[in-house]
């Protein structure tokens, strides 16, 4: 199996309990965006969907919101597909 189809995977229970409680950020208004996001596509959510939300959860909370927001796009070095289409289930 290819590491590309491992990330189509759906994400295990437990990757996903951790995957939410790394998710906690200390501006409200992104703990809203992403809790809409889990309460929509939890039950899909694959390996690769979480591991680009990794990257999301390594910006600061206020890059993060302006990402959310629409304010800003993500630099080139954050820019993969996987992190571009996950932004826009989190803006919707």
């Amino acid at each position: 199996m290819q590491a590309t189809d491992n990330l189509d995977q759906p994400l295990g229970a437990r990757a996903l309990s951790k995957l939410k409680w790394r998710c906690r950020r200390g501006l409200l208004e992104n703990d809203l965006f992403i809790a809409r996001f889990f309460e929509r596509h939890e039950s899909r959510l694959t390996v690769g969907q979480a591991q680009a939300m990794e990257a999301l959860m390594d910006l600061s909370d206020h890059d993060l919101l302006d990402l959310l927001l629409k304010r800003k796009e993500p630099e080139p070095a954050l820019a993969a597909p996987g992190v571009v289409d996950l932004l826009h289930l989190l803006r919707v």
